[in-house]
């Protein structure tokens, strides 16, 4: 197989498959890029058996069909340090030929037949979403989402598929995400994908996209890429029993003065004392050293009586990061009890700080 194509595609290319590689164990085939040319066309994938990336490519010359495998970190490291005009990739004996004028590399290849098979879309039932709006609110609640938590089924994004509507729901127990996408749908379905999986879609698709679906894996397709993540296997907690019942009192927020005013306390503690008063909001620093920090909103919340509410301040300057409005809401009930801050179809309940 050789193939030819300028620095500035096969860079871009290989910068988007990073992420699929496995990447602490180079003896695995997993740690390697597949290339296949057939039919004038290139595709190119990577997988770490979790995750997995192929694009389909008509911008590399293809001089000889074939395929082969490489180390997918060392052929990036290799190809930024080149010039920006045209690269030769050839497969010789096994061994994969870099070249550029006067510069040779050689890696060393897997078989190629031995690369791991992706899923396929066949016979696999297919989710009507509208794709713009589910990857527009799934970068809503990517925040919220835990990394790292014992209980799987937590480091992922549940995609809740009810009658009348689609709740999207990330939680790292602290705090609750929830974005909700109207719309009518046939069949109801739950399906808890990994967080790493969400941040990758989010990257790649910015238009129109074919969403399918099986018991183990969720696939994403267009005419470029075909993308698929293994599902979390577990049952995620009752969001529903968490939204609290009934609201005692609900002010509206101005966005950019509560973005300057939280910004302004973090400088000294990342923990919070909102304290809102009937014509004005004051914020107080939670810490512990000789250290304090202080400034006021002035505003009308509507409320009779003062009502103190402590939190981390990143809770909710993640939530305002995702919304557009130029307003929004918080609801509350009591100082110790869960509050919302909500912006139309989005909504984070955020677990106060009790003294």
């Amino acid at each position: 197989m050789k193939i030819k194509a300028t620095k500035q595609i096969i860079e871009s290319l290989l910068i988007n498959l990073q992420p699929f590689l496995e990447k602490k164990d180079a003896s695995q085939i997993t740690s390697h890029i597949l290339f296949n040319s057939h039919e004038g066309n290139c595709t190119i994938k990577a997988t770490d058996g979790e995750i997995g990336l192929e694009i389909v490519t008509d911008h590399i010359a293809i001089e000889s069909e074939g395929a082969f495998t490489a180390n997918g970190k060392k052929l990036l490291d290799i190809i930024r340090i080149l010039k920006e005009d045209e690269i030769t990739l050839e497969l010789i004996d096994n061994t994969l030929i870099i070249k550029q004028r006067h510069s040779k590399f050689k890696l060393p290849t897997f078989d190629p037949h031995s690369y791991p098979d992706f899923p396929t879309i066949e016979n696999k039932p297919q989710i009507s979403l509208d794709s713009l709006s589910l990857i527009q609110n799934l970068r809503k609640i990517s925040p919220a989402i835990d990394t790292n938590n014992p209980k799987f089924e937590l480091n992922g994004a549940l995609i809740n598929i009810k009658n009348s509507a689609t709740d999207l729901v990330g939680t790292d127990t602290r705090r609750l995400a929830i974005a909700t996408i109207p719309s009518a749908n046939t069949q109801e379905l739950s399906l808890i994908v990994p967080k790493k999986a969400i941040l990758e879609i989010q990257k790649l698709f910015l238009d129109r996209i074919n969403i399918f679906f099986d018991e183990t894996n969720l696939i994403i397709a267009n005419e470029n890429y075909f993308f698929y993540s293994r599902l979390i296997n577990g049952k995620f907690p009752d969001y529903q029993r968490i939204i609290p019942a009934s609201i005692k009192h609900t002010v509206s927020l101005p966005k950019k003065e509560m973005i300057d005013a939280i910004k302004m306390i973090t400088t000294i503690s990342q923990e919070i004392k909102m304290t809102l008063n009937p014509d004005h909001i004051l914020f107080n620093s939670l810490s512990a050293d000789n250290v304090e920090a202080k400034t006021q909103l002035e505003l009308t919340t509507t409320l009779e009586e003062s009502f103190e509410l402590s939190f981390n301040s990143r809770y909710i300057l993640d939530f305002i990061s995702q919304i557009d409005s130029s307003t929004f809401t918080i609801e509350f009930n009591e100082p110790t009890l869960p509050f919302i801050v909500r912006d139309n179809n989005f909504m984070t309940i955020i677990m106060p700080i009790v003294a």
